[in-house]
């Protein structure tokens, strides 16, 4: 088992954190590019790749981390304590994200991105403690096919069929049903409860190439490995997407195979040219916002409130900018971006202090 670190690994995950922020937060909801907007239904566009793309990561990173600390003695008991509390704090990091800036209760969500990175995280690294690759594959497949099984046979009570349309399938029913606090679509919720389970593989996914990374292969078979076998996921997925179509607000088994297969196409190319080859130009942004990722992300919600959320002389400082650029001649999808990048650009400030600081803070 190899402990090298990964640059080409370090520089992903910021970049991902770095998109996330990007689109996150345009300068104007109402006019953004297309490839910089969620799909609204089926489909792929580029911003759908950056939460399944960091879900990876994670798994990723989970056998890197623990593996190194389980090679060095460290009880598993310890680690399974570790996780925890890791998994508590991340979830409750997102409530408290949610609850921001008015603290209103009777208005929580208690679903968004740190609340379900914390639950695909909890049974990732206790799979990894507790079982070998070969089980972690055939329990991530498993959840595929009951999810689809689930999805596509039982009908949604109420409606008397099978149905995959928006806020009226068997997903949306149970969050209906289950999820306490208010829903990101008033009567479904795109990070509910069923969708966790295929996320949870999405990780998986990670834990599987994290796997291959630590192995003794020689680094070219590495790459080749992870190439061919993100060809063959992203193959099956649309194969798949045929019956269950690929469809990130149900976190369908073939989006989860389409975008595990193209992360691990991506890793596998960073690999070969940055940690192979040895070309590292242009990863040091990365490396600086994966430094401190989830500590990024949070400082962008708090940086969100003064940019988006608090009124400039009755007017938010997003909307004041990109209404004078407007005026001044500039498309106001192109002003929209241009805000977003500098927004992106603004959060690289404290990253950057900290990176040259050695400040790392683990949450």
């Amino acid at each position: 088992m190899t402990s090298q670190r990964l640059t080409s690994l370090d520089a992903l995950r910021g970049f991902t954190i770095a998109a996330m922020i990007l689109v996150n937060f345009p300068g104007d909801e109402a006019h953004v590019f297309a490839p910089l907007r969620h799909t609204v239904w089926n489909g792929l566009t580029p911003t759908d790749l950056i939460a399944p793309f960091f879900l990876f990561i994670v798994g990723i990173s989970i056998v890197l981390a623990y593996g190194r600390k389980v090679a060095l003695g460290e009880p598993k008991g310890e680690l399974y304590r570790k996780i925890v509390i890791r998994f508590l704090k991340l979830f409750a990091l997102g409530i408290l994200l949610n609850l921001l800036p008015y603290f209103n209760f009777s208005d929580l969500r208690y679903t968004g991105v740190l609340p379900r990175i914390a639950l695909v995280f909890l049974p990732c690294a206790f799979l990894f403690l507790k079982t070998t690759a070969r089980t972690q594959a055939i329990v991530g497949m498993g959840i595929l096919i009951a999810y689809c099984l689930c999805m596509l046979l039982i009908p949604t009570p109420g409606q008397g069929k099978v149905m995959l349309e928006p806020g009226v399938n068997l997903a949306a029913w149970v969050d209906l049903q289950w999820l306490p606090g208010k829903m990101w679509q008033g009567t479904w919720d795109p990070e509910g409860i069923l969708s966790t389970f295929p996320a949870i593989v999405s990780g998986i996914s990670g834990l599987l190439a994290g796997h291959w990374l630590q192995s003794a292969r020689e680094p070219k078979d590495k790459v080749i490995g992870l190439m061919v076998a993100g060809l063959v996921s992203a193959a099956a997925g649309y194969v798949w997407g045929l019956v269950f179509p690929v469809n990130e607000n149900l976190w369908t088994s073939s989006f989860v195979l389409v975008t595990s297969g193209f992360a691990a196409l991506l890793l596998g190319a960073a690999y070969y040219v940055v940690d192979l080859r040895g070309w590292t130009n242009g990863t040091k942004i990365g490396i600086i916002f994966g430094a401190n990722a989830i500590a990024v992300y949070v400082m962008a919600e708090l940086l969100a409130l003064v940019c988006y959320v608090f009124p400039l002389q009755g007017e938010t400082l997003n909307h004041r900018v990109v209404n004078a650029l407007v005026d001044a001649g500039v498309r106001a999808e192109w002003a929209s971006a241009l805000y977003a990048v500098c927004f992106v650009a603004l959060n690289f400030l404290p990253a950057y202090v900290l990176y040259r600081r050695k400040i790392f803070i683990k949450l």
